[in-house]
């Protein structure tokens, strides 16, 4: 008896030393990153880099900064969220609760496939139709369409996996008190699955933010400021970063890794924001 206790000790020991080396496996390479672009962009991060554009200056010139390309990434990024969520979300609970038969399985199939789409063939979709065909140019909300190509797959996914954790239990109780299925979905099986549903809408947004591909071909690329995303060409952090990292002036490249500080801390407090609203959801229900 001592000797098999003692034997899953050691094992238990060795799962846990396993589990730690994967970790840091897992956590080693993102830390560096995170270090390297800090300790590279921390230093042109100030008030001049956030609040100017690089309207009239030069790329071997000091200061400018990246206002157009954050106003421009926070627009693409917000029309695309506010189109692929709520069809996101319907897709998905027509899965759960609803879906039955060939039609079921193949808006599943065609889910699994968009998953694993390339960004430049979104981009090269978008080009093709809306502005070629249509005759649009290019412009932020072209954009937004091709992130909204991109992110609907993830928010159908994730939303789907969420709301198959809701017990079943939950719904029999409110279909035996008489609840509609339309209301038990809306008051009990949403707001239940809503935590796990919003981490995984955030992984989206996280996506699309750092997509350079499909901006590059139907956003365009200007230096100055441009706040309307339906009028012409608009700046892009992504676009922005792309272009000053190709630079051979060490000012461009400075500004580079000052965009892509930026873009991280923007990524990161919309998590941490996405955070407190799934915490402040189940404290209120609690």
């Amino acid at each position: 008896m001592a000797r098999t206790s003692a034997t899953r000790r050691a094992r238990d020991a060795a799962a846990r030393l396993l589990a730690a080396a994967a970790f840091a496996a897992a956590v080693l390479p993102l830390a560096s990153i995170l270090w390297l672009v800090a300790g590279n962009g921390a230093g042109r991060l100030d008030g001049v880099f956030l609040n100017n554009s690089m309207r009239n200056i030069a790329e071997s010139d000091p200061g400018g900064g990246a206002y157009h390309a954050i106003l421009g990434t926070l627009e693409q990024a917000g029309i695309a969220t506010l189109a692929a969520v709520p069809l996101g979300v319907m897709v998905a609970v027509y899965l759960v609760e609803y879906g039955r038969g060939a039609l079921a399985r193949t808006v599943t199939f065609t889910v699994d496939v968009m998953m694993g789409l390339p960004s430049i063939i979104a981009g090269l979709f978008v080009l093709s139709l809306w502005i070629l065909t249509f005759g649009f140019k290019d412009s932020g909300f072209a954009g937004s369409l091709a992130l909204v190509i991109l992110m609907l797959p993830m928010v159908i996914r994730s939303s789907e996996e969420m709301l198959k954790l809701v017990p079943d239990s939950l719904r029999e109780a409110a279909y035996a008190l008489g609840v509609p299925r339309w209301r038990t979905i809306l008051r009990v099986v949403l707001p239940t699955a809503l935590p796990g549903m919003v981490t995984g809408i955030m992984l989206g947004v996280a996506r699309v933010m750092g997509e350079t591909a499909p901006v590059l071909l139907v956003v365009g690329f200007t230096s100055s400021i441009n706040a309307n995303p339906f009028d012409g060409a608009q700046g892009s952090l992504p676009a922005f970063i792309y272009n000053e990292a190709t630079q051979p002036y060490a000012p461009a490249v400075d500004r580079a890794w000052a965009g892509a500080l930026t873009l991280i801390l923007i990524i990161m407090l919309l998590n941490l924001a996405a955070r407190l609203i799934a915490w402040w959801k189940r404290h209120g229900r609690a």
